[in-house]
């Protein structure tokens, strides 16, 4: 009974959510009807993908009560080491996709033992790996852009085939993976307990070190998957850059639900989180166009994504203290259910 309360839950959490996105869309095609055109509509499908799979796999880590800065310049460092091995002609366009997945998650295994083995604060080892990934790029791919073929399969299968964005359905399969593993598995279950309380996690006989890894890994490997749509869709890739990507697929996260304290986790939250930003990035620049401001959309974005997510996390605050007023108050009505019993000698 307590699960199907929770589940219905996060169900109402995420059609207001749902809401606020069709009243955004709607506000956006009024100010300018070109806005939910054919082709704006399959480029913000296209662009989606890459933060969407990020903000998927972010979810595990932050479900731990943890973050991971490290998914946007690791999801440019898989693409860039994969294509420069691809150019060089050392691997086949095919065996790209496995290198990129296996770097990815090489640099959430690193987070992990960081943070869960040595005890690192989270923001600060994945700091380090933000800036390891960044410089080690750039040091090993000498030129300043990688090229991924066009027009070929690569890019029909991950980005676009005749008009349909495939990228979004690929979103919609890796959703539905993480839910059944967020909910319906026990390393979802361990991570979520992890989250709520990693001490009594630990005393209840979860080996919280690895699973606590595992959720870092589940991060990194996103980072290598997103990494994957984005050299489909964005064929041209820059050496030590994607710094920046990572804060769009956490504030995707936080809008949809994810407790940034842990051991809450909105997986279809994270995906339509995502898709907030990425029609707010592109509904500004079609209102801006039509009445000719002369504002940057980018810089704009960046307040409203601010915004955004102050308050997504201020209702989380507001919503966890409430349940904890709740919590003890009914300690207080009812203290017997809750005092131990006395042991009774036969």
């Amino acid at each position: 009974m307590t699960s199907l309360k929770k589940l219905f839950a996060k169900g109402k959490q995420n059609l207001i959510i749902v809401a606020a996105l069709a009243v955004m869309i709607l506000i956006f095609w009024a100010l300018n009807p070109n806005f939910l055109g054919k082709y704006n509509i399959v480029s913000m499908a296209q662009s989606l993908a890459p933060y969407a799979v990020m903000s998927l796999g972010v979810t595990f880590a932050i479900a731990t009560g943890g973050i991971d800065l490290s998914i946007g310049t690791v999801c440019i460092a898989s693409a860039v080491l994969a294509g420069k091995m691809y150019t060089l002609g050392w691997l086949p366009l095919w065996a790209t996709i496995p290198v990129m997945i296996l770097i990815g998650t090489l640099f959430g295994l690193i987070n992990g033992l960081l943070v869960a083995k040595l005890k690192l604060p989270n923001f600060i080892a994945t700091l380090g790996t933000m800036m390891v990934s960044r410089g080690l790029s750039a040091l090993l791919v000498a030129d300043p852009n990688i090229f991924f073929p066009t027009g070929t399969w690569f890019n029909r299968l991950f980005s676009n085939y005749n008009g349909i964005p495939v990228g979004f359905l690929w979103v919609l399969a890796l959703a539905a993976l993480c839910m059944y593993l967020m909910y319906k598995c026990k390393v979802g279950r361990y991570i979520l307990a992890i989250g709520s309380n990693e001490e009594a996690a630990r005393l209840s006989g979860i080996n919280t070190d690895y699973y606590k890894t595992l959720a870092y890994i589940f991060s990194g490997m996103g980072a290598g998957i997103a990494a994957i749509f984005w050299s489909a869709s964005f064929t041209t890739v820059a050496a030590a850059t994607g710094n920046g990507m990572e804060l769009d697929a956490i504030a995707g996260v936080y809008i949809g639900g994810t407790s940034a304290a842990g051991g809450v986790a909105s997986v279809a939250g994270s995906v339509i989180g995502a898709i907030m930003l990425v029609v707010i990035r592109s509904g500004l620049n079609f209102v801006l166009a039509r009445f000719n401001l002369n504002l940057n959309s980018t810089y704009v974005t960046y307040v409203l994504t601010g915004i955004i997510v102050v308050v997504a996390v201020l209702m989380d605050v507001i919503k966890t203290k409430n349940a904890n007023k709740v919590k003890v108050e009914k300690t207080e009505k009812n203290p017997a259910k809750t005092a131990p019993k006395a042991e009774t000698k036969a």
